[in-house]
């Protein structure tokens, strides 16, 4: 080798050395997060699908939270208190800024408050904040909330609040600041290519502290395999949505780690009691007959779930175990379904790449073989939700569902699901309407598990949907990420670090 090829060689071993430390820098400077879709909008008063939520959730901050173990502690309230059944004052930080260096007051928060609980906003979280009748501001730390009535899980929803600056929602409007948020959370926003990825940076005059990572990039990556793909091959750092059969591979892997936890969310079917063949009762209860919920847990959740009776886990308060579910009893769907005249009748199955196909699949098997002609109609993540929350004759007979309300309260799940008038219900029961409201007007806890009860007893037997099981989050990881799931799957990157 003569001199100056030896001196093309060290050149290129430079260049490699420098492109291979630029990249160790770049995996220690960026968390990469896979999720199975895309946010279907970044403004936190809006659609509150676990993608969008995961996602936001990083950009703002809540009124309240919660911690590792599940109590609720401040975030931006430092305290509060009951002045009595109907009215609460908050105490604000007064440390606090927003991305844009703007000071986070109580007028922020009063304007959040009212905002989400406008009807003209068409919030779809609006049923788990409807109880609130106004936010009105006492100082520039001071905020009251009144309610319409005693409510019990008011807390327990003022946990998923995101507070957004006043000044710059006017200022920009509705639309324009889903496309450009801006909050005072750990983490801003600085591109949102839709249906690819979202990336934030860190914004470091955050009052918390400076933010474990500069950079965090949230891509959409619908399909399965490639997201475990990509933390073996260290592409991303962390993956949401594991499949229980692939659980074993990331566990057992050299550079990666399984990461899981028993949630408050619970696996259900959703049935159309309005529309199609499903506004039959008797069919409806066929279809829960004709479920072997123990079976799918078994097969398809390999142990990373539990079968539940009813749309509720036990987490929840107003959770029951007393509640009977349905055996599976193939036959006695078949006598159902006949009974009803529905034989080979056809039910459209909602779904999208955010549910797992093979549950979808095994479910549609199981309805077929008692007599039903389950159709799978699969679009993208915002699609489906402007269907299902959409009117009853277009909302399909029946989808899969992952509920949880991060409320930790059957206020937040069955209220929302089915009471009648939401935009999730198709479905309409009056006493079962009394029951839920009557439960979240009354301070009594023991008096508001016994109304749960009978609401659940009503759902039993009207079959609106149906629990299937509790849903244990996996968590597909780097082992270099340090990091704790919890019950409310809170996907926080102020709680996470590169391990020492």
């Amino acid at each position: 080798m003569n001199r100056t090829t030896r001196g093309l060689a060290f050149a290129a071993v430079a260049v490699m050395a420098l492109v291979a430390t630029g990249a160790q820098a770049q995996t220690k400077d960026t968390l990469t997060i896979d999720l199975p879709g895309e946010a279907a909008t970044l403004d936190p008063h809006l659609q509150w699908n676990t993608e969008s939520y995961t996602i936001y959730r990083n950009i703002f901050d809540n009124l309240l939270t919660r911690d590792a173990s599940g109590e609720i502690v401040p975030q931006i309230a430092t305290k509060w208190t009951y002045d009595d059944d109907t009215t609460l004052t908050f105490t604000i930080r007064d440390d606090v800024t927003f991305q844009d260096g703007s000071k986070l007051t109580a007028e922020d928060v009063a304007f959040s408050v009212n905002r989400i609980i406008d009807p003209a906003l068409k919030s779809p979280q609006l049923s788990q904040f409807d109880q609130i009748r106004s936010a009105e501001v006492v100082d520039p730390t001071t905020v009251r909330l009144t309610t319409k009535t005693a409510y019990p899980a008011l807390l327990a929803q003022l946990v998923k609040l995101s507070i957004v600056p006043k000044s710059y929602v006017e200022k920009v409007g509705d639309q324009e600041f889903n496309l450009k948020p801006l909050g005072s959370g750990p983490y801003k926003l600085t591109e949102w290519r839709k249906g690819v990825e979202t990336d934030l940076a860190a914004y470091d005059n955050y009052w918390r502290g400076k933010p474990p990572f500069p950079r965090v990039v949230f891509r959409a990556v619908p399909d399965v395999s490639t997201r475990i793909a990509d933390l073996q091959t260290g592409k991303a750092d962390l993956a949401r949505e594991v499949p229980p059969d692939q659980a074993a591979s990331l566990q057992n892997g050299a550079d990666t780690q399984l990461l899981s936890a028993p949630t408050e969310r619970v696996g259900y079917l959703y049935l159309n009691a309005q529309a199609g063949p499903t506004k039959d009762v008797r069919v409806r209860q066929a279809i829960a007959y004709a479920i072997d919920r123990q079976g799918l847990v078994d097969a398809l959740l390999e142990g990373y779930g539990k079968p539940v009776n009813i749309v509720g886990a036990e987490p929840v308060f107003g959770y029951t175990a007393e509640v009977e579910g349905y055996p599976y009893d193939p036959d006695k769907a078949m006598e159902l379904i006949k009974a009803a005249g529905a034989e080979g009748a056809t039910v459209e199955f909602l779904t999208s790449p955010s549910y797992n196909r093979a549950m979808v699949e095994a479910i549609q098997q199981m309805l077929s073989e008692v007599g039903l002609n389950v159709q799978i109609s699969s679009s993208d993540q915002a699609t489906f939700l402007k269907r299902r929350q959409g009117e009853a004759e277009n909302a399909g007979g029946m989808a899969l569902g992952l509920w949880s309300c991060a409320c930790q309260d059957a206020d937040g799940i069955i209220f929302p699901l089915f009471r009648s008038g939401g935009i999730w219900a198709k479905y309409e029961n009056s006493s079962y309407n009394a029951l839920v409201d009557e439960a979240r007007s009354i301070l009594d806890k023991d008096k508001r598990l016994a109304l749960y009860r009978q609401a659940y007893e009503i759902l039993r037997e009207d079959v609106p949907g149906i629990g299937l099981f509790q849903v244990y989050a996996l968590y597909g990881a780097s082992k270099k990420l340090e990091w704790q799931p919890t019950a409310n799957e809170a996907m926080f990157v102020m709680d996470m670090s590169w391990k020492q």
